[in-house]
């Protein structure tokens, strides 16, 4: 497969991701959301960047994750590069583009949501604001919108643990750049042979 191919899949995952997060933060207020079926929803909601909404504590823990995934996104794309050049398989060419779109597409709200728009709290955001971002360079929030609460309801009473209390199925909250990512490393785990052929003995 093609760099060029490739870097098709890249822009238009970068595009589809970078369309919805923006509309979604110049639609809705922060916790909005707007029932679509009885198992999903919009929802608008925003994270440090990390998963199931973990944070690194401290003054410089955002930026310390930034700058991780600025550095690993330069690895994934060496990776892409070479495996192209090494005419690797197509699965494995299209699944480390759909995890290098996926993990750029979050980077962009990483580095520049802080500064390019102002807070959602109770209030629809601005884009370029005159007063200024919510945030700083390297510390914007990544914008989440994918809400699939599959089953909702009490747990029987029976359960260890967890009997009678109310539980969601399903509760993270994700992105198209989320979904990329997770598509890309499911293709590598089931075609995982295709992905990585062994080579064969002299």
């Amino acid at each position: 497969m093609s760099l060029k191919k490739a870097s098709f899949i890249i822009i238009l995952v970068l595009l589809i991701d970078q369309i919805s997060k923006v509309y979604i933060k110049t639609n809705f207020i922060l916790g909005e959301e707007i029932p679509v079926f009885d198992w999903f929803s919009i929802l608008f909601v925003e994270n440090e960047g990390m998963a199931w909404g973990a944070k690194i504590p401290g003054e410089y823990g955002k930026l310390f994750l930034t700058l991780f995934r600025l550095v690993a996104i330069v690895g994934i794309g060496y990776w892409l590069w070479d495996s192209v050049r090494k005419r690797a398989s197509r699965v494995l060419v299209v699944s480390i583009a759909l995890i290098f779109a996926g993990a750029f597409g979050n980077i962009v709200d990483s580095v520049f949501y802080g500064i390019i728009f102002d807070d959602s709290h109770n209030q629809l955001a601005s884009f370029m604001p005159a007063d200024g971002g919510y945030g700083t360079l390297f510390h914007g929030k990544v914008v989440d919108m994918l809400y699939f609460p599959l089953w909702k309801g009490y747990l029987p009473e029976w359960l260890p643990f967890w009997g009678g209390n109310y539980f969601t199925f399903f509760e993270p909250v994700f992105n198209v750049a989320d979904t990329s990512i997770s598509v890309g490393v499911i293709l590598l785990l089931l075609f995982h042979k295709k992905a990585f052929p062994d080579k064969e003995e002299e």
